[in-house]
């Protein structure tokens, strides 16, 4: 005889999630704290609560022109990458996932294989191509790579939800007279949008964290991204900590809130991927 669960579930489970939860949100939240703090409190209790709480380098960095020149460039960086990498990989993965043709298994393999590659392991060849294009020191030359580098991600996703979509609607649309353009436009896009919101949150939030690339590429303060302003912020006021705290928190907050308000689209996106 089995006994009735009480609708609580493992409290092991529980409580792992929790504690999970505490390494991976501590230092965020430990950041976000210490921008109101001064330097004298963070030195004599580090782990303390702000006492007083102190706006001001929050005001600081807020009225700051670098900072928002900064913001700007990662916001022209990561709207540009999300819109080639939704644009290219919905084309691409409406090609290998509706049409039959010699080669389609080994290309979408070739794509598959770009998920093993990480932007470290071709940063030398990566910033020489960059060289030779005259981008260097420039958006489209973190761009254009960003979205090569987002493309395998994206066509894995959203393969399988194009083909899902049912053949019986695209021989519908046949009879309607309806061209292949047509269906891609007015019936492909609609269904796919859960994949496209996922595959852009995902695009969108890895080119505003992105360090590495940018390094290589940009060299003027003035073309830098937040993650490198956060590295010549803390570098030009290394003993100032509690106001490098402040600039941190700023620049990774709209990820943060932009990630959280999609998280359940990113969710129902990867579900919608693996049910097709």
């Amino acid at each position: 005889m089995t006994g009735k669960s009480n609708g609580w579930g493992n409290p092991v489970v529980y409580l792992a999630a929790l504690l999970l939860i505490g390494v991976m949100l501590g230092p965020v939240v430990y950041i976000i704290l210490g921008g109101f703090r001064t330097n004298s409190q963070i030195t004599t209790d580090p782990a303390g609560l702000p006492g007083p709480w102190v706006t001001g380098n929050y005001t600081d960095v807020m009225t700051s022109d670098v900072f928002w020149r900064q913001a700007g460039n990662s916001t022209v960086a990561a709207l540009a990458t999300t819109m080639g990498v939704v644009a290219l990989g919905v084309m691409a993965s409406y090609a290998l996932a509706r049409y039959r043709f010699r080669g389609r298994a080994a290309m979408y393999a070739l794509f598959a294989s770009g998920l093993m590659f990480p932007v470290t392991v071709a940063i030398t060849p990566l910033y020489l191509l960059v060289k030779e294009l005259g981008l260097v020191n420039t958006l489209p030359g973190v761009i254009l790579p960003q979205i090569a580098f987002g493309l395998p991600t994206t066509i894995i996703i959203l393969v399988p939800f194009l083909r899902a979509i049912p053949k019986e609607i695209e021989e519908a649309a046949a009879i309607d007279r309806c061209s292949r353009l047509g269906f891609f436009w007015r019936m492909v896009l609609p269904l796919s949008v859960p994949g496209l919101i996922t595959v852009g949150i995902l695009a969108f939030v890895n080119s505003w964290n992105s360090y590495l690339l940018p390094l290589f590429i940009l060299n003027e303060q003035d073309g830098f991204t937040l993650p490198l302003g956060v590295q010549a912020f803390s570098s030009q006021y290394s003993v100032d900590t509690a106001k490098v705290l402040a600039f941190t928190s700023l620049s990774m907050i709209p990820a943060l809130i932009f990630f959280s308000l999609f998280e359940r689209r990113i969710v129902g996106g990867l579900t919608g991927a693996v049910k097709g």
